[in-house]
Formats: C-alpha cells, sequence, structure tokens
C-alpha cells in the first residue's frame, strides 16, 4: 500500500526532517541564532582588552554573566575594579604578576600561575555559569609557551554549544584563527607612546 501523495513526508537535499537546511526565506530557529561564537582580538595595536570589556559590557547590558580570566596581568585595571564594584554579572579574575614576563626565559612563577589560569578558565566553560568567558591575553601567553597550544584548542572545541569565548592578545596562533568564527586584527598607525606620552589611569590602566 503507497502512501497518499499529500502524506508523503519529503525532506530537502542536505538535510534530515529534525535539521534541514537553511534555505532562502527560512528563519533561522532559536537554537542557530544562540549559537556560541568564538572571537579573536589581535595584531599590535592598542585596545585589544579595551574591546573585549566593551563586548562583555554589551552582554551585561543584555543580562548574560560574564567569567574574564586576565592572563599575565596581576594588576587591579580600572576594568578589575569596575567589575567588582558595580557589575555583579562581570567576574574578573587575574592569573599573573605585576611585572614583566621574559618571553625567551620566564620564571617558573610565570608559568605556573598561567597553567592555574588556564585551569581557572577551563572550570568557568564547562560550569553552566556563564554566557560569555574572555580569555584576555591568552595568546600572549601561548606565544611566550607558558601554556600549551593544544589545551587551548581542546578547551575551545570542547566549550558548550551557546556559550561565548573571546581571546585577546598579539600573535594569535594560526589554529586559534582558523577555529574562530570572527577574527580582528588592531593595527598600530600610531601611539602616544612614541611621543613621550606616558601611560595614565582611565587610558591604559
Amino acid at each position: 500500500m503507497t502512501a497518499h501523495p499529500k502524506h508523503k513526508k519529503t525532506v530537502s537535499p542536505g538535510g534530515t526532517k529534525k535539521n534541514p537546511p537553511l534555505r532562502a526565506g527560512r528563519k533561522k530557529s532559536d537554537a542557530e541564532k544562540q549559537r556560541g561564537l568564538v572571537m579573536v582580538l589581535t595584531g599590535n595595536g592598542k585596545g585589544k582588552t579595551t574591546a573585549a570589556f566593551g563586548q562583555a559590557l554589551r552582554a551585561v547590558g543584555q543580562g548574560y554573566k560574564v567569567f574574564v580570566l586576565q592572563f599575565m596581568k596581576g594588576r587591579k585595571y580600572g576594568e578589575f575594579v569596575a567589575a567588582e564594584k558595580y557589575l555583579p554579572r562581570l567576574t574578573v579574575k587575574m592569573s599573573g604578576l605585576d611585572s614583566f614576563v621574559m618571553r625567551d626565559n620566564p620564571a617558573a612563577v610565570d608559568i605556573e600561575m598561567a597553567q592555574k589560569g588556564l585551569e581557572t578558565a577551563r572550570k568557568a566553560i564547562t560550569s553552566g555559569k556563564y554566557n560569555m568567558v574572555i580569555l584576555d591575553e591568552i595568546n600572549v601567553a601561548l606565544d611566550f609557551k607558558l601554556i600549551r597550544l593544544k589545551d587551548v584548542l581542546d578547551m575551545i572545541r570542547s566549550k558548550p554549544a551557546h556559550l561565548d569565548v573571546i581571546l585577546t592578545g598579539r600573535y594569535a596562533p594560526k589554529e586559534i584563527i582558523k577555529l574562530a568564527d570572527t577574527v580582528s586584527v588592531v593595527e598600530e598607525v600610531k601611539h602616544h607612546y612614541n611621543a613621550g606620552i606616558k601611560d595614565r589611569a582611565g587610558i591604559e590602566y
């Protein structure tokens, strides 16, 4: 016995009954709209961390919870203080010292703190508590060999589907760039440091 034509179940080529391919004119489902993104802010210009915190502020304004792990930083910058005082949905943790790290000869404590920071980030990513996780200066930590690229790639690939992850810092590895949905390169055209203008509160920290 054959089914009546109007009762036949058809599936578009390339799709399934539950997940048909996206066609022109079909609106995206809520699940598709809410797929978490991987975004990278890299390059030699000023403003990568600043841009990431701008994204965090936008997310907090929409009622989302954001976690930030700052690699290689041990100083309470303005964004850290603001989160503590005014933004309960924005959590900022540091995993570093308030001192420079030697690229070719990092101290044992720098390696240890970066690896602890990676574990803290991993727990935040898998906790289900957050809508967005920002890994500030993680690209630099990778370039300085403080943490392993494989560990970072595995962490990103296994993130919850809804979670947005932002990675900042110059020297973003090509593997991270390939994995990302969005990559922005901040290029230095001019910098006030070159004119002898020193860093100051509200601009650099």
